[in-house]
């Protein structure tokens, strides 16, 4: 097991909506860009979505992310984990991001997105119950992880579940 710090939010005071992840995978950190293995989903899908291409410069793509209302974060701050599967994620070892504190900086996000099942229970069980009521507009929804160990869908199942993330940030 091996420890393992997230990186820091892509956001702007303007983002209405905040994908969350679980933890960033050992090719995502060793390139520090989120959703950096060349076989996950997210940049294809941000593609489609927003013209965020894959073969731009990240930092291009995050600016494309802003433009559009787009936050991206993890729910862990940091952990211990053996290889990049949320599975191996040693419970005892997480620390979870402060979202009272950015939830409260960025007031204009409404809508949480959950980039697979592993994102929302971390989230329900470490998070959620800090949040009180002051962040009670929220609204959470679970889309399919875009990781390439999310084999049960197609690409364009996936694609086709993403798009709701358009429907709030339409201007």
């Amino acid at each position: 097991m091996c420890a393992i710090d997230g990186f820091a939010p892509i956001v702007s005071p303007n983002a209405t909506v905040l994908i969350l992840g679980s933890m960033p995978s050992i090719a995502s950190l060793n390139r520090q860009q989120y959703y950096g293995h060349p076989k996950n989903a997210f940049w294809p899908i941000m593609a489609a979505l927003f013209g965020a291409d894959p073969e731009m410069n990240y930092q291009q793509r995050k600016a494309i992310l802003i433009a559009n209302g787009i936050a991206v974060w993890d729910v862990l701050q940091s952990c211990h984990r053996s290889g990049s599967l949320d599975a191996n994620i040693e419970p005892a070892s997480i620390k979870i991001n402060d979202f009272v504190g950015f939830f409260t900086e960025y007031g204009s996000i409404r809508h949480v997105f959950f980039n697979g099942g592993m994102a929302e229970k971390l989230f329900k069980k470490h998070s959620l119950p800090l949040l009180d009521q002051r962040f009670s507009y929220l609204d959470y929804q679970r889309l399919p992880s875009t990781s390439p160990a999310n084999a049960g869908l197609t690409w364009a199942q996936k694609l086709e579940a993403w798009k709701v993330i358009k429907q709030p940030v339409v201007k």
